[in-house]
């Protein structure tokens, strides 16, 4: 047993005592089934076909340590241009809600929204009915560990026919040395229903564990066009899953961005019923000694479903980049039309990425593709730019700006679109090469 896990199995019983939701009897037992799992399987292990590229040891020699309240002060200033204006707000801090800080003003009075904690206490039968229904215990060793060890994390029911005007921003904060911030979120849509989602994940310059996993359930014909911008600090292990059921007739776009972490791991996994539709769109920039890892799955469970994804990334210095996408289509899922694409742009010879496209088709009335590119700037590129009177460097941005920028195009929120934009070039500041 490793020295992490030894330690967290240790201070788990003081702890456990007062997690949200202590009193209800179906939560303590799928929190001690979560710990027993954890116990036996600790954090994944590259032995593992979906970790085999993401070594985790640095987890398994520091345990962090669960921050109990989040009534640490924030500055305004500092939280001000990560909280979109045009946006209701839900803020987490340390894996904890804050009302104060979060806006919800002009919220429809039929909307469910609010921390987890008061989740499990005003509505525990509904919140239930569907905690782990979205991703299982025994999927890998960080769902183990968020379940048995979430502090918070906020609850978010839309009933049927509710067409959102605003969207709805999660935003987690980290402020703690050593710290652990744990979240699990559920994100319901009712039939008809239409939300837009966005989660976004900054902290501190420190040194800390993020573990959040959101499960969202989008019901028939409704729509969920979701969002994560990941801007963890340098010094960061950052783990975030979204875990998603899509009826019959639903849709989901994700657009996945992931900049910020030492270590960063994404994983986005849809299931899918009858004529469902699913796009992933991603964007990962790694820099320094930067590790970014990507995990998609899109199962078409029913016939007649579609799913579109487009991955890229650009890795620089000694940065190193993964993508792992898989698409599973059932046999009785005929009609299946499904297409996968990763292309990624490598600035530097120590830059690496690791890129496993797969497809597992168990029908024969299906069409489905995929193709992969790992290269590095086209040198006729730029000769051209450099002959219009361009220097080299800025060139070189420019052309790689480009690459990237065909990711931020896809995003229709004005706000959030600058955001990005202002993320984009802390990697590339070079002037010169973008209005």
């Amino acid at each position: 047993m490793s020295e992490a896990l030894t330690a967290y199995a240790a201070s788990y019983p003081a702890l456990a005592a007062v997690l949200p939701g202590k009193t209800l009897a179906a939560l303590q037992a799928i929190r001690a089934d979560a710990f027993a799992q954890f116990s036996a399987h600790g954090f994944p292990a590259p032995t593992e076909e979906d970790w085999r590229y993401t070594n985790l040891s640095a987890l398994q020699k520091k345990a962090f340590t669960p921050v109990l309240s989040g009534i640490n002060s924030i500055d305004a200033e500092w939280l001000k241009p990560y909280q979109l204006a045009d946006a209701w707000s839900l803020v987490l801090v340390d894996g904890h809600f804050r009302a104060d800080l979060s806006v919800l003003a002009g919220l429809p009075e039929t909307v469910q929204i609010m921390g987890m904690a008061d989740a499990l206490i005003h509505h525990p039968q509904l919140v239930m009915a569907y905690l782990g229904k979205a991703v299982a215990n025994n999927g890998h060793g960080f769902i183990a560990f968020n379940t048995a060890w979430f502090t918070g994390g906020v609850w978010v029911n839309i009933p049927a026919q509710q067409v959102l005007e605003k969207p709805i921003q999660c935003l987690h904060i980290a402020t703690q040395e050593g710290g652990l911030a744990t979240t699990r979120n559920l994100l319901v849509l009712g039939e008809n229903a239409d939300v837009q989602w966005l989660e976004t994940f900054i902290g501190a310059d420190v040194n800390y564990l993020s573990v959040a996993v959101t499960e969202a359930f989008i019901g028939q014909n409704a729509q969920l066009t979701a969002y994560k911008m990941q801007c963890e600090s340098a010094k960061a292990y950052h783990f975030g899953g979204l875990y998603i059921q899509q009826a019959p007739n639903a849709r989901c776009i994700h657009h996945n961005f992931a900049f910020g972490g030492l270590l960063a791991r994404s994983d986005i996994h849809s299931d899918l019923q009858q004529a469902a539709q699913c796009e992933l769109n991603g964007l990962y920039l790694g820099i320094k000694r930067q590790h970014i890892d990507n995990h998609t799955r899109i199962n078409h469970n029913q016939p007649d479903g579609i799913s579109r994804e487009t991955y890229k990334g650009v890795l620089a210095d000694r940065a190193r980049g993964v993508f792992q996408g898989r698409v599973v289509v059932a046999e009785q899922a005929q009609k299946t039309d499904s297409n996968m694409s990763n292309r990624n742009l490598l600035l530097s010879a120590d830059a690496e990425v690791d890129t496993k496209p797969q497809l597992e088709i168990y029908a024969d009335d299906v069409k489905c593709g995929h193709g992969v590119t790992v290269g590095q700037l086209d040198e006729k590129s730029v000769f051209y730019l450099q002959s219009r009177g361009i220097d080299e460097v800025t060139a070189r941005n420019m052309l790689t700006f480009a690459f990237a920028n065909e990711m931020a195009d896809k995003i229709t929120l004005p706000a959030l679109k600058a955001l990005l934009l202002g993320q984009l070039l802390l990697h590339f500041p070079q002037r010169g090469y973008v209005d």
